[in-house]
């Protein structure tokens, strides 16, 4: 028998012990270790941030969906790994394992910039569910006497959607309200261009957003750095500086501490290196998925960016890893596979919405994908929310992946994951950079 530990239980974690559950025999063990009591769907978060969500709807509490499944979840912490014995530290004892999947998402870097973040300083984030609970009180307080509102990236940051989705949906929410014209809207962001998105951009994306921005009034100041916020003021690098009454940064991401403590088995910033199959390069015992997997930018930048990985990336990374676990264990025949890397991802903007397609995310190191396009319209934002409700339904009957997604996604030309052939043109044992 072999224990297979998933350390976190977000948009990774709970989908993988479902994966691993589903292709494991049963005398297998999978356990889930969760420092939170609830599963939360984290691309609504900036609905939370701006009141029009309420957080309960887009959680579900792991004691009553996961046991249920045969996975045994344990609600702690995890403060240390060693990954040459197979061990984890938790509150008070220690945790034995054969196979572990890292999948804790990010730890957010607030101490990146003086003044960043909701605890000590004097920003807003939608990053995890506390923080946009705070930026919905935030919001609150700002609507009785509005003034202006400051959105965007500090140096660093990876995930730049939910910047643009924040600001026009705080724009489309303040002319509901009638407030708009008392309100002036800035969009700073560290990325080159506005619509650059930490992947060089996609099809049109530079155009759309810039378009759908002026159209707003939003002013962009874009490949600009943040170097510290006070009370009431945003100063930037090059000694410019933003007032504002609001204001809701995006922070840098890293790994826990755990991860950065380890040694040699996470980079500088706590991201784990990955293989083609999302295990580990050094300890074959150690997989990982989401935005914890370290995947390097392909460009340099004026401004240091991340590389965003989207919620289809991971579970992509999810179902090559529980295969390729499955294979180590010899339940399963075939070659490894890995994932596609393929992104699609919903925006919305409140009247209108955006979809964006990058296949493969990263382009080729002359710009090129096989395919990316950008679209808009209100349907958008319509399929977002109908797409929020089909994956809290996922998680709730443990089903990650059905299999009508999967042929569906085949049909479209966008397999999740495709196999590792053994004359595979690139080398299998190469970190994925």
């Amino acid at each position: 028998m072999a224990r297979v530990v998933v350390i976190g239980a977000g948009l990774g974690g709970l989908p993988a012990a479902y994966e691993l559950r589903h292709v494991l025999p049963r005398h297998h063990q999978v356990t889930l270790i969760s420092n939170r009591p609830t599963f939360t769907f984290v691309p609504s978060l900036p609905w939370v941030g701006l009141g029009l969500r309420s957080l309960d709807r887009i959680q579900l509490e792991l004691a009553k969906i996961v046991p249920q499944h045969g996975i045994e979840l344990i609600h702690d912490a995890v403060s240390a790994i060693n990954p040459k014995s197979k061990q984890l530290a938790l509150t008070g004892r220690t945790l034995e394992y054969d196979y572990v999947v890292i999948a804790t998402g990010p730890e957010l870097a607030l101490d990146a910039l003086p003044g960043l973040g909701p605890e000590t300083g004097y920003t807003q984030s939608v990053c995890n569910p506390h923080h946009a609970l705070l930026a919905c009180d935030a919001w609150k307080q700002f609507l009785q006497d509005p003034g202006p509102i400051v959105v965007g990236a500090a140096p660093g940051a990876s995930c730049f959607g939910p910047a643009y989705e924040f600001a026009l949906l705080a724009h489309h929410t303040l002319r509901r309200q009638g407030l708009r014209d008392r309100v002036p809207m800035t969009l700073v962001t560290s990325e080159p261009y506005a619509g650059h998105l930490g992947i060089g951009g996609m099809a049109d994306s530079r155009w759309l957003i810039r378009a759908m921005l002026a159209d707003r009034h939003i002013d962009v100041m874009d490949n600009v750095a943040i170097s510290c916020v006070d009370s009431t003021t945003i100063h930037l690098a090059d000694g410019r500086s933003l007032p504002f009454k609001y204001a809701m940064i995006l922070p840098p991401f890293r790994g826990p501490q755990f991860l950065r403590d380890a040694p040699g088995l996470s980079d500088a910033k706590g991201f784990m290196p990955v293989l083609p199959t999302y295990r580990h390069p050094v300890y074959d015992s150690v997989y990982s998925v989401g935005v914890i997997t370290q995947l390097k930018p392909i460009e340099s930048t004026p401004i240091p960016i991340g590389v965003p990985k989207v919620g289809q990336m991971t579970e992509e990374m999810v179902m090559a890893v529980a295969h390729n676990i499955a294979l180590d264990l010899g339940v399963m025949d075939g070659h490894p596979i890995k994932p596609t890397l393929q992104a699609i991802c919903f925006a919305d903007f409140g009247d209108t919405g955006a979809l964006f397609l990058a296949d493969p995310l990263l382009p080729d190191s002359e710009g090129h994908r096989h395919r990316a396009f950008t679209t808009k319209g209100r349907w958008v934002s319509w399929a977002k929310t109908a797409f929020e409700k089909y994956f809290m339904d996922k998680m709730r009957v443990g089903w990650p992946m059905p299999w009508f997604e999967r042929w569906g996604l085949r049909m479209l030309g966008l397999p999740l994951v495709e196999p590792i052939a053994p004359d595979a043109s690139f080398d299998v044992n190469r970190p994925v950079v």
